[in-house]
């Protein structure tokens, strides 16, 4: 039997035991039979790999390098994910592009395969795709007990990543805006609705700067590489949640009561 994650309450109790733990527990999780065999197999072959075709006629292959950003679920479709790394990101009209869910293009650009060579050729490729990978994999394991802890980590990992980045803010934002895990997190813990996501764009992002400014006392997107606003956000995400998650099961617990009088 595999190790699963301990995660022994929910909330901010939850999330500090977990992060005083988190070393001893992915190390564990790392070893375990099932990560070790996919990450040796990745290690020992991707550098064959020359194209998106090759990539995709391989299955453990393809099981590692979706999972690092998320996209396992895509496994079975071959051509969609083939045409989203042959099309690669160079092109503003590729189709990693035109996607709504910015994972995609973070997908095809890693790999690289519309370069003259492709990422895959690199000595330190291997390492980064598996690092990030074993990271998904925990929190996947994780988010099977506590959703919204599975959001925290990859939130924690992807926007220090992402703070560190040499993109412009406005980029920067709207990569949050399109990868559907990070814009639940800072939704949530700006205190935003779910019918926010149907106004213009430009709105979207000028709310989103206004609310992180007033909540967080982020100027930049780089804050978030500070650990007390990273904490702040995180914090506040947990807490909300938690909060809304209460009084949805309360409003329940009230109506099937009146139901049975």
């Amino acid at each position: 039997m595999s190790f699963q994650p301990i995660v022994p309450a929910s909330g901010l109790v939850g999330w500090n035991f977990l992060e005083r733990t988190y070393e001893t527990q992915t190390e564990v999780f790392n070893s375990s039979v099932v990560i070790t065999r996919d990450t040796e197999y990745f290690e020992a072959n991707i550098s064959k790999v020359q194209s998106a075709e090759d990539l995709v006629s391989d299955r453990r292959l393809m099981r590692v390098a979706l999972g690092a950003f998320g996209l396992q679920d895509d496994i079975n479709n071959t051509y969609f994910i083939r045409k989203i790394l042959e099309e690669g990101t160079i092109e503003p009209g590729s189709l990693a592009n035109k996607m709504s869910d910015s994972r995609y293009a973070d997908f095809s650009e890693a790999f690289g395969f519309d370069l003259g060579i492709a990422n895959t050729q690199l000595s330190d490729f291997a390492d980064k795709i598996i690092a990030k990978y074993r990271a998904q994999e925990f929190e996947i394991a994780v988010g099977e007990q506590d959703e919204d802890m599975r959001l925290a980590l990859n939130a924690q990992r992807e926007l220090t990543e992402l703070a560190e980045s040499d993109a412009s803010e406005r980029a920067r934002w709207f990569q949050i805006m399109g990868n559907t895990p990070l814009r639940t997190v800072m939704e949530t813990a700006l205190g935003l609705p779910d019918s926010f996501a149907q106004i213009d764009l430009d709105q979207q992002l000028e709310v989103f700067t206004e609310k992180a400014k007033q909540q967080l006392g982020m100027d930049s997107i780089s804050d978030l590489s500070d650990d007390e606003t990273m904490n702040k956000l995180v914090e506040r995400f947990l807490l909300r949640s938690q909060v809304s998650n209460f009084a949805s099961t309360n409003s329940a617990s009230i109506a099937l009561t009146l139901l049975q009088a």
